[in-house]
């Protein structure tokens, strides 16, 4: 029942309606900005940030040869902005991650979301999670997305960005990544993951895992977990903080009692409402008290 009312709330209900099937349910979500794996969309919580006062937009940005779609969001009229950058879920760019790129830019930064699949496919048009991740995120190499990331972060730098003042944040695959460059690009000023995985098994495209640098890393990262996560363990959080405590970076962790995976995603099941805003205020406490405003 919850599922149907979501899609009637997405794209409204008639007596045609009722006939649709899932392709149509897919396109409907594709055509409202969301990635169809991400289905359902829960109309009644889903945040949505307008753009009044703000410059956004998608640009397509040269990197390596390929255009690769950047979704970007800031002040109007305004430069030398702290930069953040914000690192997707597996599902892309897409509608969910856009009004997250303005929300920061709501509070004076210049949000830039890249779509760092763009080499291997389109993240928004495969139907489930397990076709998306074979066909594109597994395909994905780690050192592609570094290298992309600092060509847009080097765009920013050239297009009213201050290059001192310089953050990133990521859910869930984006959650991974923000470790990862973190440890890869130490003028960061400071990082927040959202439940991205921090221990794995190494490969060709993914050499190393987060765990693997924090003794190491400079940029202070906070975390913020859910303990109720069938994919993070309270163990994996355990030997990251024990391998933190060997470095410098003053890196932390927040976990939520009540909250399991992609809490922070107001437009799904998994959205803890009270979770999600306690991680904001922390997210933007964290940039502040780390110079990122």
């Amino acid at each position: 029942m919850q599922h149907q009312q979501d899609f009637d709330s997405l794209i409204g209900k008639s007596g045609h309606d009722q006939g649709l099937n899932r392709r149509t349910f897919i396109q409907a979500a594709i055509g409202a900005g969301f990635a169809a794996a991400a289905l359902p969309v829960c109309a009644q919580t889903m945040i949505s940030t307008d753009t009044k006062g703000l410059d956004a937009g998608r640009m397509m940005l040269e990197i390596h040869g390929q255009q690769v779609p950047v979704y970007r969001a800031q002040p109007e009229g305004k430069t030398n902005l702290p930069v953040i950058l914000v690192v997707s879920e597996i599902f892309g760019l897409h509608e969910h991650i856009a009004d997250v790129a303005r929300r920061f830019a709501k509070l004076g930064y210049l949000a830039l979301a890249p779509e760092l699949f763009i080499r291997q496919g389109d993240a928004g048009k495969y139907p489930t999670v397990a076709e998306l991740i074979k066909e594109v995120v597994s395909k994905v190499p780690d050192a592609q997305v570094m290298q992309d990331l600092d060509a847009v972060l080097a765009w920013a730098e050239k297009n009213g960005g201050d290059s001192k003042r310089i953050g990133i944040t990521g859910f869930c695959w984006g959650g991974r990544i923000t470790w990862l460059y973190a440890e890869h690009n130490p003028s960061v000023k400071a990082a927040v993951a959202w439940y991205g995985r921090l221990i794995g098994e190494p490969n060709a495209l993914a050499p190393s895992n987060p765990i693997d640098g924090a003794a190491s890393l400079q940029v202070p990262v906070l975390g913020l977990y859910g303990a109720k996560d069938q994919g993070i363990s309270a163990e994996s959080i355990e030997k990251m903080q024990a391998a933190l405590s060997k470095g410098h970076s003053q890196s932390s962790f927040h976990v939520y009692a009540n909250s399991g995976h992609a809490f922070h995603a107001d437009y799904r099941p998994s959205y803890v409402e009270a979770d999600a805003k306690d991680g904001w205020q922390r997210c933007l406490a964290w940039f502040s008290s780390h110079g990122v405003i």
